[in-house]
């Protein structure tokens, strides 16, 4: 029967493939004292697979792509965020992670002689702790035979599962909490006072804080468009959208908030949400859009879990749920004007995928030079992560938004993940027992102490710098890099966070760990 299993396996490793992938899902639903691993267990069931079929294992192209897919999902999101934190607490945390990777680095140098083995297996060790390609790659090349591999195969399992294992038990210990998300956008229903007789809404918009915008006017008991030069009374009530420290500003300057006087009458002005996609409507800012011929009024914008305030220079992406006032018995046709289908949410520019993966494939391949001779690379997942980052930072270049929406990039970035560690999985399994039976138990606990040392500088480092504990996560799973590390802090610290200090500190912990392998093994 398992010879049976094992020849099906092997005959057809896409069938390995999704198999490891369900099964590991499956497995990482389950939650034993409230642990679960998520799409991390596809490490265990891919190992699983690995083991009884070790000729199962996908083309190495297959992980490749879906390595590339993730790193460019995230850097396309985070890119925004990124910049503005690598001038704040980036630096803080990047030199913490490489003081981490240096000292996992040094323990990896000094067991090598009392375990037994070479400098190039212990270089092994140490790119397998940090589930690093590209440095395992280095370490090849400096050593000028296979022994990193040796180490590399053993020590790889154990660099996925030992973080997600230590920060699972970490929060378990700190038991943190998390404020909810910052409010980007408030709505306030204004009483005018006796400041604002006579005056019309273009003289009151003109005093209001630039973020702040009239939405809604109500007069004589009826709701109506803000038209510009519609005189407004005391006791007149207006409805505002803005920011909530601008709107509490409004509020000093306009009269007393009554909630209620205009979202309850729907008689004549009415709330609808439509979702735009259409695609002559995107990658254009709200100034140069044409509305129908009757009054819309666009309050705000919510794209993906964000809302945005519908400033006019506010660019229009596939997937933006509009809010919009406008006079009742008119829902049906702002749906028709802008699309509101749906799938707008998945609409992908492949073009913009393309060109900008192919541009971090190329600046991954760009070789920089070491003190001392020799070179080193981005590779295939540093290069289009640092790209993506710069991509999601500009937001479009002329004709070409690099933005995807949340559902899509979501869908693209657990896809690529679940690809890539069930390749790396199934390639690991065989090799992983036949390193630990042939070469004793003495390799294993090697990599384990090396990753120990990494992982727990970290979090014992970021604890005492009193480091936000979503972030404190995010630095560890870029310290350490496997993707499905990232994707475990994401669920015990359910913030954007985690992803922002992964992308912090990824690209340049790649770039430590290739050098501190080259300068082990000069």
């Amino acid at each position: 029967m398992m010879n049976l299993v094992r020849t099906l396996l092997e005959s057809s490793p896409l069938l390995a493939l999704f198999l490891a992938i369900a099964a590991g899902y499956a497995l990482g639903q389950i939650s034993v004292a409230g642990v679960s691993f998520g799409a991390g267990a596809v490490l265990f069931s891919g190992l699983i697979i690995g083991a009884i079929a070790p000729k199962a294992a996908p083309p190495g192209l297959v992980g490749t792509i879906g390595l590339v897919m993730f790193v460019y999902g995230v850097g396309i999101q985070y890119g925004p965020q990124f910049f503005a934190n690598i001038r704040g607490p980036g630096p803080k945390y990047i030199a913490l992670a490489t003081v981490a990777v240096v000292a996992s680095l040094f323990v990896a140098m000094l067991l090598a002689e009392p375990l037994g083995i070479t400098l190039a297996t212990a270089a092994g060790l140490f790119a397998g702790s940090g589930t690093s390609t590209p440095t395992l790659q280095a370490a090849l090349t400096a050593a000028g035979n296979q022994d990193p591999a040796i180490g590399y195969s053993v020590s790889y399992p154990f660099g996925v599962m030992g973080p997600i294992i230590l920060m699972t038990l970490m929060a378990a210990l700190v038991k943190p909490k998390f404020d909810a998300p910052k409010q980007n956008v408030r709505l306030a229903e204004l009483t005018l006072d006796t400041n604002s007789e006579d005056r019309t809404v273009r003289e009151i918009s003109e005093v209001l804080p630039a973020d702040v915008k009239i939405v809604a006017v109500r007069q004589h008991h009826v709701n109506a468009p803000p038209a510009a030069e519609t005189k407004l009374h005391e006791g007149d009530g207006l409805l505002l959208v803005g920011s909530p420290g601008s709107i509490e500003q409004a509020k000093a300057f306009i009269g007393r908030e009554e909630p209620g006087r205009l979202s309850r009458d729907r008689a004549n002005y009415d709330v609808v949400r439509v979702y735009v996609s259409k695609a002559a409507f995107v990658g254009k800012p709200l100034r140069d859009i044409s509305l129908p011929n009757f009054p819309v009024m666009i309050s705000h914008v919510r794209r993906g879990d964000v809302e945005l305030i519908a400033t006019s220079d506010l660019t229009i992406e596939f997937g933006d749920l509009l809010v919009t006032a406008v006079p009742t018995g008119r829902k049906a046709e702002v749906q028709r004007y802008f699309g509101d289908s749906i799938k707008g949410n998945a609409e992908l520019s492949f073009v913009s995928i393309g060109v900008g993966i192919a541009l971090g494939l190329l600046l991954g391949m760009v070789p920089v030079p070491l003190p001392g001779g020799g070179t080193f690379s981005l590779g295939v997942a540093g290069g289009p992560l640092v790209m993506a980052l710069v991509l999601g930072r500009l937001g479009r270049t002329g004709p070409i938004g690099w933005g995807m929406p949340v559902v899509a990039n979501l869908v693209l970035r657990n896809l690529g993940l679940a690809i890539f560690i069930g390749s790396v999985a199934i390639g690991a399994g065989g090799p992983f027992v036949q390193t630990v039976t042939s070469n004793g138990i003495q390799i294993l606990l090697g990599g384990v102490a090396v990753l120990l040392t990494l992982v727990l500088t970290v979090l014992a480092g970021g604890y005492l710098l009193r480091f936000p504990f979503d972030d404190l996560l995010g630095v560890c799973a870029g310290s350490t890099g496997n993707p499905a590390i990232v994707v475990a802090a994401g669920r015990l610290a359910p913030t954007e966070r985690t992803d922002i200090g992964y992308a912090i500190c990824f690209p340049s912990m790649t770039i430590v760990k290739i050098i501190a392998v080259q300068v082990l093994l000069s």
